[in-house]
């Protein structure tokens, strides 16, 4: 095989190719790295990060890196620069190095060359190894000395290095500071070599008596030095000095805003700005009335857009924090004036209207916030000055498609919606206006604006009815064109369109969206409408148009996938036509529902593949099918009451045997196999809780629905007819005061509430089991299914992707051969893992901590002496958390085998996330572990056996009736 043959298999494995292993990958490399063309030797320098990527463990990483570093020790300068970037580029793999010494050595003992470009290379390598090495005395020793070079290649390597270290060494930190400042205030230093040494006083920062000193040098230089690069590097360096060290946040604030308020050069206020949002981001809650006051002015007097755009940022960011409670809320200050009359106001009243789209934006949205956190007395009129300046802008930015106005019309919307969800009073005007705009915008404004319409129509649907005339009249005329903007246009009216007329579309709706998608539409398009249909309820719709898209797609498993969906469309459309009161018919749509959604998973199951095996899908169908199933029996059995009521002795059997169930007769046995049932399924849907780690918040919670709605019928259930002494209502109480995201929930939440009041009613009154209850039993059944499902977005697309993969030492050469193990000895079980992300990592929660848990059970026991062995060392049930570190962990367990034959060994990992959540993502591992006899006990049981053999065929020296007289006794 050739370095090609490795790019190959080094790249991503398509869908059914063979992957080769990592020792192949790696001999395929060294190959490469041992050519005598230098090409290929790069080639396959260069390659090495790749590798790392797929293969992140560290007994290869290990290999892979002494390799590099014969080849820096070896090479020429061009090498040593390729193993230099490699290095950089696996940054999060140096820590699974395991001989740092040996890698070390090999690449420190090329600091001694007399070839200044090789020394430069190998101090910057020095630098990034600092992780791993922060407190190699050798590695400082050579920075130091390497300061003083007369090279200018290999001084600046130096100084990159010695920032490397100072930020991973409070020794090395305190060893060159003085050094460094005596270079900073040395007159033959050169000014661009005072520029780079300046930064490295910013990782100073380990101790307070460091990080005063070096503040007071660097205020000495900003007084020696005013030139502009020397101001501008001295001032960021103060910065990140200060968010470092936090302590001097406060006076750093101060010296930033002087410098922006006196300095007269725009590229110091620039410098001032940026620092400025900094600390906005990292500490808000330091900045006090006085700072936001002197940003105020200084944007009020500045005559340039460039700059009163950055403090206007600044703002922007302060306005969102506590930061604008401080302002017009001083603690101990004198009277506070009112917000009108504030210089804050009056800043961003006047830059609503201003020339610079980006400084409007900016302003609408520190008045929209100002608004929503600070409710005052004479706020009403804030709060019109904050829709008239989104309005203008809307205005101004729905007929202009440079990408300029559309990021500041999104930022006017979004000021919007937040605005109005505080402050719903305005939201029918402002959607009124919306609705207007909407028919004189282009394509791209309109698009954003029914975003804007969807989240407000979420928030107050009493608005949505209002809106369907004017969006079916646009969406009549909305596509003449099959642009990318047209056809996203399409998906974002008929979202709006869902949205407003709540899960209940007219036939005229279904007519118009349809008349568009056939002349314009593509069928991707087609296929986000349907998606979003599912997830609106609106499963009719969804159905037709999963049913045209079938035969339009080149792949089995996409035609299998999308007959899955049209399946579960047509399931649930058949409980859309329930009606209170009619049980029969209740009975016979759960029936035909669960007829298509058994269709639906065979298709669905059809549709999976290798690489998506689509196992939340499938999980989530066949708790829907036991669910349904669930409720299908519990009617049933309400129904029992009627076909076998309880015999004319019950109330004699209830008597005599003390359980006044038995008064119901057997209806009641029936109702706790059905209540047990229906705790099942929400433990079950508990559990797909905890699996989906990547879900977003709304599917998370349609899942927690779910399993609330069993929940509910189980208590019902309880409370009606096995304990109505007992029941308590209490823990039920506060489910109408939840903040609903969506209409669904909002749907979901009305109908568990009117349950527990019907219940609550229903068993004061009267004693189980009557008419009444089953009658109340089978109309809750009903209430909850007539709410249409909703797909949520996890059920049709991933946006974040979490992955463990584990490898435990030692391991079997063999999957089938176990590991072997002295029964009088531990088992020392390292487990390492590797945490893989897609390519949004940590967009909805991130991980914490990973939680191993190792288990083992005997499978078989082989033959041996029997000991009586403590009870607690016969299993192994051990479980520890650890933290990743650059995604990768490593802990070790010991293990006790003690009971002779074959044991499993189960390795489960689960994640823990910022919030102290655990959630069971897998994956689990097994090994196989043979516990065999101690070979020196063994050889002493032999032993003592063949002298117990030797001395029963030994013939007999003692006379018989001696023997047979100490028997006598005991007769």
């Amino acid at each position: 095989m050739s370095l090609s043959t490795a790019r190959s298999f080094l790249s991503e494995a398509g869908y059914g190719e063979q992957e080769l292993d990592a020792n192949s990958a790696l001999m395929e490399l060294d190959k490469g790295l041992r050519s005598g063309k230098l090409g290929e030797q790069c080639e396959a320098v260069v390659l090495f990060p790749k590798l790392f990527q797929k293969y992140p463990f560290p007994i290869l990483i290990n290999s892979a890196f002494l390799k590099l570093a014969d080849i820096f020790r070896l090479g020429n300068n061009f090498l040593r620069l390729c193993v230099l970037k490699v290095t950089q580029q696996s940054e999060k793999h140096l820590e699974k190095i395991l001989n740092v010494d040996e890698f070390v050595k090999r690449v420190f003992s090329v600091i001694h060359s007399n070839d200044p470009v090789a020394r430069a290379i190998t101090l910057r390598m020095l630098g990034s190894l600092a992780t791993i090495i922060p407190e190699r005395k050798n590695a400082h020793h050579s920075v130091h000395q390497s300061l003083d070079s007369h090279d200018n290649v290999e001084v600046e390597a130096a100084i990159f290095a010695s920032a490397c270290f100072s930020a991973q060494s409070k020794d090395f930190a305190a060893g060159i500071c003085n050094k460094i400042s005596e270079m900073i205030q040395g007159l033959d230093t050169p000014v661009d070599l005072k520029l780079k040494l300046i930064p490295m006083l910013q990782h100073m920062h380990h101790n307070a008596s460091l990080a005063s000193s070096s503040r007071e040098l660097l205020q000495q230089l900003v007084t020696s030095y005013p030139s502009t690069p020397m101001v501008i590097v001295t001032l960021h360096t103060f910065t990140q000095l200060a968010a470092s060290s936090l302590i001097d946040i406060p006076k750093q604030l101060q010296l930033l805003l002087q410098y922006l308020k006196d300095d007269p050069r725009k590229a110091v206020k620039r410098l001032a700005i940026q620092d400025l949002k900094l600390l906005a981001k990292k500490a808000p809650h330091l900045w006090n009335r006085e700072n936001t006051q002197t940003l105020c002015e200084c944007a009020l007097s500045s005559p340039y857009n460039s700059l009163k755009l950055g403090m206007l940022s600044v703002l922007s960011t302060l306005s969102g924090t506590i930061a604008i409670k401080q302002y017009f809320n001083p603690g101990t200050g004198g009277a506070s004036a009112p917000p009108r009359l504030t210089d804050l106001v009056k800043l961003v009243q006047e830059c609503c209207y201003h020339s610079n789209l980006a400084v409007a934006a900016h302003g609408v949205t520190v008045l929209a916030n100002i608004a929503i956190s600070c409710p005052e007395k004479d706020m009403m009129q804030l709060e019109q000055d904050t829709v008239m300046g989104v309005e203008s802008l809307l205005v101004l930015c729905s007929q202009d498609d440079s990408p300029r106005a559309q990021a500041t019309l999104k930022t006017a919307l979004t000021s919007l919606v937040q605005l109005l969800k505080s402050r719903p009073h305005l939201s029918q005007s402002a959607v009124e206006f919306l609705l207007c705009q909407l028919h004189l915008a282009r394509d791209p404004s309109r698009v954003l604006m029914c975003h804007a319409l969807a989240a407000i129509a979420t928030q107050l649907p009493v608005l949505g009815e209002g809106m369907l005339g004017d969006l079916v009249d646009l969406y009549r005329v909305a596509s003449h064109s099959s642009t990318d903007k047209q056809q996203e246009l399409l998906v974002s009216l008929a979202t709006v369109v869902f949205v407003a007329s709540q899960s209940s579309l007219s036939a005229e709706v279904k007519t118009v969206i349809k008349q568009q998608l056939e002349n314009v539409a593509n069928g991707w398009t087609v296929y986000c409408i349907a998606r979003q249909a599912s997830r609106m309820g609106c499963h009719e719709f969804s159905s037709e148009l999963y049913q045209s898209l079938r035969t339009r797609v080149a792949s089995e498993h996409f035609y299998f996938w999308l007959n899955s969906l049209k399946e579960f469309s047509q399931a649930e459309q058949c409980l859309n036509g329930l009606e209170d009161g009619d049980y029969s018919a209740a009975m016979t749509a759960i029936a035909e529902a669960l007829r298509s959604y058994q269709k639906g998973i065979a298709s669905l199951t059809a549709a999976s593949t290798p690489l998506s095996p689509l196992s939340y899908q499938c999980d989530f169908v066949k708790l829907r099918i036991d669910t349904l199933q669930a409720l299908s029996q519990l009617i049933c059995t309400c129904n029992s009451l009627k076909t076998s009521p309880p015999p004319a002795i019950a109330t004699t059997i209830a008597l005599t045997s003390g359980n006044e169930l038995q008064r119901c007769g057997r209806i009641a046995m029936q109702m706790r196999v059905s209540m047990d049932e229906f705790r099942s399924l929400a433990a079950r849907y508990a559990d797909l809780y905890q699996s989906s780690f990547d879900a977003d918040s709304a599917t998370l919670r349609n899942v927690e629905l779910q399993q609330q709605s069993c929940l509910l019928v189980s208590h019902v259930i309880e409370a009606l007819i096995l304990d109505p002494h007992s029941a308590s209502f209490q823990d039920y109480g506060t489910l109408g005061s939840v903040q609903t995201e969506s209409e669904y929930e909002r749907r979901m939440m009305s109908v568990f509430n009117h349950v527990l009041e019907e219940v609550e009613g229903l068993s004061r009154k009267h004693p189980p089991v009557s008419y009444l209850h089953t009658g109340c039993l089978c109309d809750a059944v009903i209430a909850l299914l007539k709410v249409p499902l909703s797909f949520q977005r996890y059920f049709f697309q991933k946006l974040q992707s979490t992955s463990i993969k584990l490898a435990l030492s030692p391991s079997p050469r063999t999957p089938t051969e176990p590991i072997p193990v002295q029964n009088n000895q531990q088992l020392t079980l390292k487990v390492e893992g590797v945490v893989q992300h897609g390519s949004t990592p940590g967009l909805f929660r991130k991980i914490q901590s990973v939680c191993l848990n190792v288990s083992s059970t005997l499978q078989s026991k082989t033959g041996g002496p029997e000991y009586k062995i403590p009870l607690d060392s016969n299993t192994n049930e051990i479980e520890q958390r650890v933290e990743p570190h650059n995604d990768y962990f490593s802990t070790q367990f010991l293990l006790n085998f003690s009971i002779l034959g074959s044991h499993t060994v189960n390795v489960e990992a689960s994640v823990v996330d910022e919030s102290g959540i655990e959630w069971k993502t897998g994956p689990k591992t097994t090994v196989s572990v043979k516990s065999l006899e101690d070979p020196y006990a063994q050889q002493l049981r032999h032993n003592q056996q063949q002298q117990q053999q030797a001395q029963q065929a030994r013939p007999e020296t003692a006379p018989a009736p001696q023997r047979s007289s100490v028997y006598a006794r005991f007769q």
